[in-house]
């Protein structure tokens, strides 16, 4: 990335801003606690999925004080279906640590901010600058393609050094003050709207920085950014089974740390089963019960960032005592945290 960027820049972004802004739930609050709240499920996350979470969470959880105090179980069961769960176990470690050393006021010292959990370089950015009228940058994939592709910038943007090159070059053009949030949330809108990733086409006519653009200049927008492959997903099988008996079904929680940690899931285990199968393993999961017949329920997947799930289902009624939580299928559906993985198999429960 080049180590400054043309100061027009600042302006144009602003002014575009001011007159081209969706009107998002979250801009123009100036709430510390309703920025870091919309940052931290933007992202990886689309923001038509977000709107609606936001505005749930903020009913139950108004403030960071009532986000330290939440119960787990609703707070995880408030996250459901929105993904990358460690987002919202990380909210309420820092919410408790800033009710706890700072009076329940997010501090405005970005060091600070940096020491909190999940809040790395790019939301502490957009708090600092959106919420405190900052100089900080914040660096996401949408501005660092407009960057790349302002500058003609051959440099992998996956790398850290590439994006810390940007961040340095944006420090030097930053403003203070209100304009301070209207710079960082003018460069994400856009990359969200104007500077498309592919397979979407680039508005370049529509773009504020059309003027500046040197690969627009030179006919090069499908070169950049330049970006290093993502490793190839793990795939892992397994096989799932809605545990039955008198209008009930089998639920185990997850291991607090890790992938989708202290949520709730239907039992399964490694390997694609045939139903016979199936049936000795829920018996070796289940010492004790009595368990005849598997029922196929077809075969489900769920992408995660490093890993993919491949999974076959299976309903099975059984009798005796059962070693994990059991609900009936209103229960689990309105006070359990079931991730979206398991979502085919919680739509299959009779009612």
């Amino acid at each position: 990335m080049p180590h400054s960027l043309p100061p027009d820049l600042t302006p144009l972004v602003i002014q575009w801003y001011q007159t081209a802004a969706r009107p998002l739930p979250w801009r123009g609050t100036g709430d510390p606690y309703r920025v870091w709240l919309s940052e931290i499920m933007l992202q990886q996350t689309r923001i038509e999925a977000v709107i609606p979470y936001y505005h749930r969470f903020l009913q139950t959880c108004p403030t960071v004080e009532a986000l330290a105090a939440v119960n787990d179980d609703v707070l995880m069961k408030l996250w459901e279906g929105l993904g990358y769960y460690s987002r919202a176990r990380n909210l309420k470690r820092a919410a408790r640590i800033i009710v706890d050393e700072y009076g329940g006021a997010i501090p405005p010292d970005p060091a600070l901010l940096r020491r909190l959990p999940g809040i790395g370089e790019y939301t502490c950015g957009a708090i600092s600058s959106i919420a405190f009228g900052l100089p900080e940058p914040a660096v996401d994939g949408n501005v660092l393609r407009v960057l790349a592709r302002l500058t003609a910038c051959p440099d992998d943007i996956a790398l850290p050094a590439t994006k810390k090159a940007a961040a340095d070059a944006l420090c030097e053009i930053y403003p203070l003050g209100p304009d301070a949030g209207r710079f960082t949330e003018g460069l994400m809108e856009i990359g969200e709207i104007v500077c498309l990733p592919p397979p979407g086409e680039p508005r370049c006519a529509d773009c504020p920085l059309h003027s500046l653009c040197r690969a627009s200049a030179e006919g090069t927008i499908g070169r950049y950014p330049v970006k290093s492959p993502k490793k190839e997903r793990r795939i892992e099988e397994l096989t799932v089974f809605l545990l039955h008996s008198g209008g009930t079904y089998a639920l185990r929680r997850r291991p607090a740390d890790g992938l989708l940690g202290g949520m709730w899931e239907f039992p399964h285990v490694p390997g694609s089963l045939d139903p016979d199968d199936a049936v000795r393993a829920v018996r070796a999961l289940c010492p004790g019960i009595e368990a005849e017949t598997a029922v196929p329920l077809g075969h489900a997947k769920h992408v995660f960032t490093h890993v993919e799930w491949r999974m076959r289902g299976y309903r099975i009624d059984y009798k005796g005592p059962c070693p994990f939580e059991t609900a009936a299928p209103d229960a689990i559906r309105t006070a359990y945290a079931v991730p979206t993985a398991f979502r085919r198999w919680k739509d299959l429960m009779s009612i």
